[in-house]
């Protein structure tokens, strides 16, 4: 099982996440997420593979979100808007985001690796 791992490699969230899949074996192929920004058709698949909501995927800590105001935008925003936006720019996206085609994790939380991607 090859996986989508979607990072910025200067994030310290990502940096635990790669970490974790070097340690346990596990095969990936790793796309920085500013330089190859998902599109919209990519995004949309990854939000309905994941089940969450659109909002979930955006990177809320982020200064890009501070100063594009997000938090104000995102209120009255469509799925489709949020879509865009996110595919606008990489530094918008909450991250790693990990994906196997069918399975999407976002964020690193170890319980929920070890679950979703150890073989």
């Amino acid at each position: 099982m090859s996986l989508t791992f979607y990072w910025y490699p200067n994030c310290g969230t990502c940096k635990k996440a790669k970490k974790w899949f070097d340690e346990n074996g596990v095969d990936y192929q790793a796309v920085h997420i500013v330089e190859q920004t998902p599109t919209e058709a990519e995004l949309k698949t990854i939000v309905e593979d994941s089940g969450l909501p659109t909002r979930k995927f955006f990177n809320t800590s982020g200064k890009k979100y501070r100063e594009l105001n997000m938090k104000e935008k995102l209120k009255d925003a469509s799925d489709e808007q949020m879509i865009q936006w996110l595919a606008s720019d990489g530094m918008l996206v909450k991250r790693p985001i990990v994906t196997d085609g069918d399975r999407v994790t976002v964020g690193f939380k170890q319980d929920q690796f070890e679950e979703n991607w150890l073989k």
